[in-house]
């Protein structure tokens, strides 16, 4: 079953994961150092990740190497932007109610 990308990114330990790949792809058991919990633990969130293609694995000898896959990220952020217009048009305004209250009070 496909996981969806927002619930993996949900997880503190998943999102910490990606955040250290991000920089440098690693093994499992590289992985597993980080956090206070057992290698199992840990491919369970590298299984999830893996699902949702936010990684990728790559064979290289006997050991696979993690790495991030930041065309997936894109699509988080695509999502995010339909949000950032809103934002920004909202703190446009407020600066211009804020602006007009200042002119008034001078």
């Amino acid at each position: 079953m496909k996981q969806d990308i927002f619930q993996a990114i949900a997880d503190p330990t998943r999102r910490a994961i990606l955040t250290l790949i991000a920089i440098q792809a690693l093994t499992p058991n590289a992985m597993a150092e980080k956090f206070d919990m057992s290698r199992q633990a840990v491919s369970k969130h590298i299984k999830v990740l893996q699902e949702c293609q936010l990684i990728k694995p790559e064979q290289s000898g006997r050991e696979i190497y993690y790495h991030f896959n930041p065309k997936k990220m894109q699509e988080i952020d695509n999502w995010l932007a339909q949000f950032r217009k809103i934002w920004e048009t909202q703190f446009n305004q407020l600066d211009n109610v804020l602006s007009t209250i200042k002119k008034q009070k001078k």
